[in-house]
């Protein structure tokens, strides 16, 4: 697998080094700092390709982080986070060695660039980790199936179609089939259901300086910043007629223009697709391209659901109490024979991603060392079973509204202050963010 870029985030805005931990971890291994000194501590300890570091900080200040940036050998690439009225302190930066420096409030278009150009040029690193690789959860027979014939395809151009349940893990796949591949350039995933048709249009194809209303400047679509790289697109079946006439016209000439624009711009994006909803009938009903179907389809990968890979939950549910433990601090050691067997035999209609969200809620709202059946969040009911088909009874909360009702109140109770509700729920201010974030509270 091609080794992903490593890079250190440092802004003592926590809002902010949040939303880029989100952001760049769908591409890159990322860590955060929520000051210089202790980013200077990280690079004297830790090897990195880039730092992505705020210049106006307390204890110690951008600069100070890129002189140790600079007195490491080979010296991570390093990029400024200034404010407008402080952009002259970091054309200083660069002139004293910093890569370049983007302004806030961050355009992630912008970002994208200025990150795509930094490690372009550099090489990925090649020095092995002293720890031996984790090995990955054991494979049903399905799903090593589908594994093989995505490492099969990963290093052709073809399109790919990622098809099955929603929460079958479909962007994890195509983020594999990326790796695999060995193209150099950035993994670029766009969730299409999220946009309306003008604002998709623009997101992929980028568009021209007075295009639309509030327009104003030239900006660089999701198949410019992937150049040699992977885009993916989720909820394909979601896009407008006109979207598809487009797209059809990438994948065919490997070229489109931009909002507004009339030159042509050549693509070298490999494209791999997903959707939950059934293709074939969209066609039959006329709302999806057949041409655009089949262009898409070179490849069909089913990933199949949860209920049917039953033997991979012991290890992804290990897999994720590992994670969620090291992020909020917990001592958590695992799971009791009761409550290991209640989650192999759930049905699971959220597949992985209910999986993890349910080992989440163990994780932060228990202080034992083993987690028991007692720990299930109220999606399940007392014999520890899982409402059918997810659907709570009336007047019960799902795993989502329990969390979401749970935050609500803390917050209600420590009068919005964000880092006293993260102590009353049991949880680090850094996973409040996050779920406030994937909540659409922030």
């Amino acid at each position: 697998m091609a080794e992903k870029y490593k890079i250190l985030i440092v802004d003592d805005e926590a809002p902010t080094r949040e939303a880029l931990l989100r952001y760049l971890r769908r591409n890159f291994t990322v860590k955060g700092a929520a000051d210089g000194a202790e980013a200077i501590e990280y690079i004297r300890s830790e090897e990195f390709d880039l730092v992505l570091t705020d210049l106006r900080m307390p204890r110690a200040d951008g600069m100070s982080v890129l002189e140790a940036v600079r007195g490491k050998t080979p010296p991570p690439l390093c990029i400024l986070l200034t404010a407008y009225g402080s952009i002259s302190d970091a054309v200083k930066a660069v002139k004293a060695g910093a890569f370049d420096f983007v302004a806030k409030p961050i355009k992630l278009e912008k970002l994208d660039e200025v990150i795509s150009q930094a490690l372009a040029s550099r090489p990925p690193r090649q020095t092995q980790s002293q720890e031996p690789e984790k090995a990955a959860p054991p494979l049903s027979a399905a799903m090593g199936k589908v594994m093989e014939l995505a490492a099969t395809v990963a290093p052709s151009k073809s399109t790919v179609l990622l098809t099955g349940e929603s929460g079958t893990g479909k962007e994890v796949m195509a983020r594999r089939i990326h790796d695999l591949s060995g193209r150099t350039g950035l993994f670029v995933p766009v969730h299409c259901a999220a946009l309306n048709a003008n604002l998709l249009e623009s997101e992929l194809f980028g568009h021209e300086k007075g295009a639309f209303t509030g327009a104003e400047s030239r900006q660089r679509g999701r198949f410019e910043i992937a150049e040699g790289g992977t885009v993916f697109l989720d909820e394909i079946g979601e896009i407008d007629a006109q979207t598809q006439v487009k797209l059809l016209r990438v994948i065919e000439s490997r070229s489109f223009e931009r909002v507004g624009g009339t030159e042509p711009i050549k693509t070298d994006a490999r494209l791999i697709a997903a959707t939950n909803r059934d293709l074939r009938k969209m066609v039959a009903e006329g709302t999806f391209r057949e041409d655009l179907f089949y262009r898409l389809s070179v490849v069909n990968l089913q990933l199949p659901p949860l209920r049917e890979r039953r033997e991979e939950i012991p290890g992804l549910a290990e897999q994720f109490l590992k994670e969620f433990a090291a992020d909020n601090n917990r001592e958590v050691k695992g799971f009791s024979p009761e409550l290991l067997e209640t989650l192999v035999n759930a049905p699971w209609p959220g597949n992985i991603r209910e999986l993890r969200n349910t080992v989440e809620f163990m994780v932060v709202t228990s202080t034992a060392e083993e987690l028991g059946v007692g720990n299930l969040p109220p999606d399940f009911d007392q014999n520890g079973e899982l409402q059918s088909q997810g659907v709570s009874p009336a007047g019960a909360l799902s795993l989502e509204e329990n969390n979401f009702e749970l935050i609500k109140q803390a917050l209600k109770q420590c009068n919005g202050n964000r880092t006293a509700a993260a102590k009353l729920l049991g949880i680090s201010r850094r996973t409040l963010h996050r779920r406030l974030a994937e909540m659409e509270l922030e």
